[in-house]
Formats: C-alpha cells, sequence, structure tokens
C-alpha cells in the first residue's frame, strides 16, 4: 500500500469524497484502525440502516473513536442521525461517497459546516515515488488497483463494465445503459478539447438534453472534470466552452474505441497532457495550493493547455509529448506572455533535456513530475 499525500483534519468530522477504486476506503482503515466502521456496499448493513437510520447509535462499539459510513451516498437520509449525533453525543464521523453533488441535488443534510470536505484522486508520481512508470501511467492511469496489477488492461475493463454501466444503472440515474455505453465512448472523443455536447449527443444518437444530463451524472460521480476558460483581464475575444476530461487517464484509455485511422501520436499527446492535470489536481487539493484550474484559447486558435490561478500566483503550462521541440510549440505561450506578462510559463515535454528559453521554462517530463512543486 503507497502511503498517501492526503492529511486527515484533527479531531474533526470529515467527508471523504473521490471516484470508485481510489483508495477511500484502504486509506481510512488504514489511518484509523481502530475506528467504529459501517460499509452501506454491504447488503445487510444497507438494508438495516435503510430502513431506520436510527439503528446507527447500537453499531457504535467505542465511540471515542471516528465512526466510519463508507459510501454514505446510499443512503443519504443517514445525514440526519450522524448530524445529531455529533450535535448531541460530540461523535466524530467519517463519511466517505462517490459524489458530493449527488447529495447535494438530491437535498441531503450535509452537516451545515460541521464536518470539513476532503477528497481522494489516483495515486500521483510523488506518492508512487520510485515506482512511478510514466509510459505506463499514460497507458494505465494510476488507479491503486490498475496500478498494482498485473493485468491493468483486463482490470480497467471490469471498471468500466461493473461501475461506469452497471452501479449507474444500479444508482437509478439512467435506465437506458446502452445510450449510455454509446455517450461514454462518444465523450472519450472530446478528452482534452472544448466540449461540444451536441455533438457527442449526435455521435451517441441521444438528444442533446440527455447529453447534458449524461455530463452531469459523469460531474456528479466525480468521473470527470471540465476546465473553463480563463478569462481575467481577456484582451482578445476567447472561446466560451470549457475542456473535457476523465479523472483517470486508464478509464479514458480503456473507453476510447481505436480505429485503423487513430494516431498512436495523438493519443499518447491527449494522454499526456491529461495526465498532468490529473496529477496537478491532485497535488493542488493535497497541498492546498488553492489554485483554479482553467485552460486558455482564442477564437484564432491559440491555446494553453492549463492555466491556474491563485494566491500563489499565475501559472500557464503547456504539454507536449515529443522529444523534439518546434518554434511553433511556443508560440501559444508567447502569446499569452504578452497578455499576462506576471505569468510564469512552462512547457512539458517528453525529451530528457532542460532547454532555455528567455520567458518559458522548458522542462522534461521525468523533471517536472520529480519537481515539479518547486516550480509552482
Amino acid at each position: 500500500m503507497y502511503s498517501r499525500l492526503i492529511t486527515a483534519p484533527k479531531n474533526e468530522s470529515f467527508f471523504l469524497f473521490g471516484p470508485r477504486g481510489t483508495g477511500k476506503s484502504s486509506w481510512v482503515t488504514a489511518t484509523f484502525p481502530r475506528a467504529n466502521y459501517i460499509d452501506l456496499l454491504d447488503d445487510s448493513n444497507y438494508t438495516e440502516l435503510l430502513a431506520s437510520p436510527g439503528r446507527l447509535v447500537k453499531w457504535v462499539k467505542n465511540p471515542a473513536e471516528y465512526i466510519i459510513v463508507d459510501e454514505v451516498q446510499k443512503i443519504p437520509g443517514i445525514l440526519d442521525e450522524v448530524h445529531r449525533l455529533i450535535e448531541s453525543k460530540k461523535w466524530k464521523f467519517i463519511l466517505t461517497g462517490s459524489s458530493a453533488r449527488k447529495l447535494k441535488r438530491g437535498g441531503a443534510n450535509l452537516l451545515a459546516g460541521r464536518a470539513i470536505t476532503k477528497k481522494m484522486f489516483p495515486l500521483t508520481a510523488r506518492e508512487l515515488s520510485k515506482d512511478f512508470d510514466l509510459l505506463r501511467a499514460l497507458k494505465y492511469g494510476t488507479i491503486p488497483k490498475s496500478v498494482l496489477s498485473e493485468e491493468p488492461k483486463t482490470f480497467l475493463k471490469s471498471y468500466v463494465s461493473t461501475y461506469l454501466k452497471e452501479e449507474i444503472k444500479a444508482e437509478g440515474l439512467t435506465r437506458n445503459v446502452g445510450a449510455f455505453v454509446r455517450f461514454l465512448e462518444s465523450a472519450s472523443f472530446s478528452q482534452g478539447q472544448v466540449l461540444n455536447v451536441s455533438g457527442v449527443g449526435d455521435d451517441a444518437h441521444i438528444k442533446q438534453k440527455v447529453a447534458e444530463s449524461y455530463f452531469e451524472i459523469l460531474e456528479d460521480l466525480l468521473l470527470a472534470t471540465e476546465l473553463p476558460v480563463f478569462s481575467r483581464r481577456a484582451k482578445r475575444k476567447l472561446v466560451a466552452h470549457p475542456k473535457f476530461y476523465f479523472f483517470d487517464v486508464g478509464v479514458f484509455n480503456s473507453i476510447r474505441p481505436r480505429g485503423p485511422l487513430d494516431s498512436d501520436e495523438e493519443i499518447r499527446g491527449i494522454s499526456f497532457e491529461s495526465f498532468v492535470l490529473q496529477d496537478l489536481q491532485a497535488m493542488n487539493d493535497y497541498l492546498d495550493w488553492e489554485y483554479k484550474a482553467h485552460y486558455w484559447r482564442t477564437s484564432s486558435k491559440m491555446e494553453v493547455d492549463l492555466v491556474l490561478y491563485g494566491k500563489r500566483g499565475l501559472q500557464a503550462i503547456e504539454v507536449k509529448a515529443g522529444h523534439i521541440l518546434r518554434n511553433d510549440d511556443f508560440e501559444s505561450l508567447n502569446q499569452f506572455k504578452l497578455d499576462y506578462p506576471e505569468a510564469n510559463c512552462f512547457l512539458i515535454y517528453g525529451g530528457h533535456k532542460a532547454l532555455t528559453n528567455k520567458t518559458i521554462k522548458v522542462v522534461p517530463a521525468e523533471e517536472w513530475f520529480d519537481a515539479y512543486p518547486e516550480w509552482l
């Protein structure tokens, strides 16, 4: 088991949200080995507590320790009982789940600030440390079981099949699983691209409103993220739509169909950009950098892959998978620097040699993942 960068609040109740398989249950049980543990994926537990959430009290054997309620979104009503026990008995809870937004949409009691929120992501390069293999990560992602599996491709197919299809059906989020599967494949072509919801709907043979609801499902379950356009003090005409990414590169690669016209170089480039974002999102959250992530794209198609803005400053990051850089690879960052001279600009590439540029720090990928907190 890898040591995780996430830290637990001291003596406070908290929510821990993250996609299935990212290691939430393993982390909380290892970090709090003496905690009371209630797993709502267990059918008997689920049935009993669904019938009467008040029965939660009798399951707590040691109230001086944390009480872990795993997959709390399965029974949103239990949060009223949790709230009561925090108030009346001063008990401390750890509430794990795969969907904060789903709870909010259902009007669930989110404890009115009595529990802070933490997130769990796939493993980062820093957490993998000496075991980090960039080429493997770009192909199979870094969900813990994928990293540890001798057959990661088989695991990812199973993950997509049992979770992204069957679990979504079981949760009652959509009745038409066939349409949702077509949607997933169509959405995978939008990875790292400006999102065209109607185009995805047309490709999947579903109405735009249905496609919109499916994208909401992915976001609700933390399975995908959308990057908005960075438009602060915009001097140019910019595009309006966000860019789309699945939460894990391996999941994206498992969903995306391959055809005879697909370029390995193109897929590798998308995967590289996706993993840089995936890793940065986790590090940003774990280390409390408090950046907001964006991208920048003008109407003339100048684009910077990732723009981070926050109390630590403004960072513009372009990602190139190739081993050799051309002059035009610097063009978008140079244009961004003209509009935002205060920005720190980085170009991460697949080569092995650090390069010097007047305004742009050119960083080989292997160095970026080793030391990028120093850059940011």
